[in-house]
């Protein structure tokens, strides 16, 4: 849900051809339509089924220790692969970046679904961040290149709307699979599905490449090696911070200087200048989109394993406590579009980081024995609700406060701290819970996750996207 166009998309040439009538779906469009729709909807899948299968997967491989790290790994591998993918669509067109990504994701997803260890899983995870990396930016591109200007919005939605059906059915079809199957056919019978929108846009998006190369006059834009330099550290930094906060000892303090040494400087440069000090403005938006997304998926990974372990929900019911929050958060996206409260952006960024503090520390209320399980659910409506406000007017402040020149690379700068936020938040949690004795053997084994584990975790998270709250006044430029 928190796909964003990429940087490839500033320098996309407009089609010549745009004949008045016909929407997606007319015989020019369909097959491409349907194939990344497609694409899509297997990626939103994919993300809603490993939520579900996640508590079981880190418990039978005696990993909760780096039960974390499984989400975080995805985001840090994805770092270096947007900035990959949006130069090589610059230079050679989609193509490439978005049928590799589709076979590198499709091989991670082998790799953790035949895992033998905590450790090897979490590799599997971050191979599958390097492909969904690719495919992202590769597939707003394809939209820039293959649909004219007045289909673009139609096809955003239709992305948008994929991520419907995976958060109803994605927790019933993954706890099921997971309690009747194993968790591990989750991970291996996605892989078979990838070829059939794979068979349906191909031809189309080849077509669709040719006429662009007949189009285009001058090649594309050699690759910036100081740009992707830059992402590998980035992305370097954060798996050696992660590694750190995994051990816990004196020894930690190596890798864990390192991959602040690596991180800082290459951040520093990837983000527009301001963004860690929140200066006024436009890095305050780019800042902004971090902590939210940080925040909201740095509580959301734990909730299936707090229901799981302390309340004794299955991985399916615990799975399906997620759901009403992908609904309420089409339903936020909606609303902040409608006319009648589109000057009120700054407000909406404000409620929409006071509704997700309020649903993180009210699913934590679970963990009191009297407040039923059903309140996570409603928590997790609240918490849709305002990242579905906040996300999307984020999104569109930023397009307001960039030069057109700019948009392609700011909308890179955005993506890129959205992964960020998810990294280093979700990689936090995972410090906290195993310092609190949620990754013990113990607990790895069956006993009861220590309580204080999922509180201090969702605590801090409240505080973060309160601190959001207060930030958001700073989204308007100075005068």
């Amino acid at each position: 849900m928190t796909t964003a166009p990429s940087s490839a998309t500033s320098s996309i040439p407009i089609p010549t051809a745009d004949p008045d009538t016909g929407g997606v779906l007319s015989g020019p469009y369909r097959a491409l339509t349907l194939g990344i729709v497609s694409v899509v909807l297997l990626l939103a899948f994919e993300a809603t089924a490993v939520n579900t299968a996640m508590p079981v997967a880190a418990r039978q491989l005696d990993g909760l220790g780096l039960y974390a790290f499984a989400f975080s790994g995805y985001f840090t591998s994805t770092l270096f692969a947007l900035v990959v993918s949006g130069q090589w669509c610059d230079r050679r067109g989609p193509m490439g970046p978005l049928f590799s990504g589709i076979a590198v994701f499709g091989a991670g997803l082998v790799v953790a679904g035949t895992a033998a260890d905590m450790w090897l899983f979490v590799a599997g995870r971050a191979i599958q961040g390097l492909g969904g990396g690719l495919v992202i930016v590769a597939l707003y591109v394809v939209v820039g290149r293959a649909f004219p200007e007045r289909l673009r919005p139609s096809v955003f939605a239709a992305f948008s709307a994929a991520w419907v059906l995976p958060s109803i059915l994605g927790p019933a079809v993954s706890g099921a699979v997971t309690q009747h199957l194993g968790w591990r056919w989750v991970f291996l019978a996605v892989p078979v599905l990838i070829l059939l929108p794979l068979a349906v846009m191909g031809p189309a998006l080849r077509r669709s490449e040719r006429e662009q190369r007949e189009r285009q006059t001058a090649p594309g834009p050699e690759f910036d090696h100081r740009r992707s330099a830059l992402a590998a550290m980035a992305a370097l930094g954060a798996g050696l911070l992660q590694y750190a906060g995994q051990r816990l000892d004196l020894i930690a303090l190596v890798p864990g200087l390192a991959g602040a040494g690596l991180l800082l400087p290459a951040v520093l440069r990837l983000l527009p200048a301001g963004t860690l000090r929140a200066a006024r403005g436009l890095p305050t938006v780019i800042l902004l989109r971090g902590v939210a997304a940080g925040a909201f998926f740095a509580a959301e990974a734990f909730i299936p394993l707090m229901m799981v372990t302390e309340r004794g929900l299955s991985p399916t019911m615990a799975g399906l406590t997620l759901t009403s929050g992908g609904l309420s958060w089409a339903l936020g996206s909606w609303l902040q579009g409608r006319p009648g409260v589109q000057r009120h952006r700054e407000a909406m960024i404000r409620l929409g980081f006071a509704l997700t503090a309020v649903a993180i520390a009210g699913a934590a209320l679970v963990l009191v024995p009297a407040v039923p399980t059903w309140a996570a659910a409603v928590a997790w409506a609240v918490g849709g609700l305002g990242m579905g406000l906040t996300v999307a007017s984020v999104s569109v402040l930023m397009m307001k406060l960039s030069a057109p020149e700019e948009a392609g690379a700011n909308s890179a700068s955005l993506q890129m701290s959205d992964a960020l936020g998810n990294v280093l938040l979700i990689g936090l949690s995972g410090v906290l819970f195993a310092g609190l004795g949620g990754g013990s053997v113990a607990a790895a084994q069956g006993s009861p996750v220590p309580a204080a584990a999922f509180a201090v975790i969702f605590l801090v998270m409240t505080g973060v996207a309160l601190v959001g709250a207060l930030l958001s006044g700073r989204v308007r430029a100075a005068a």
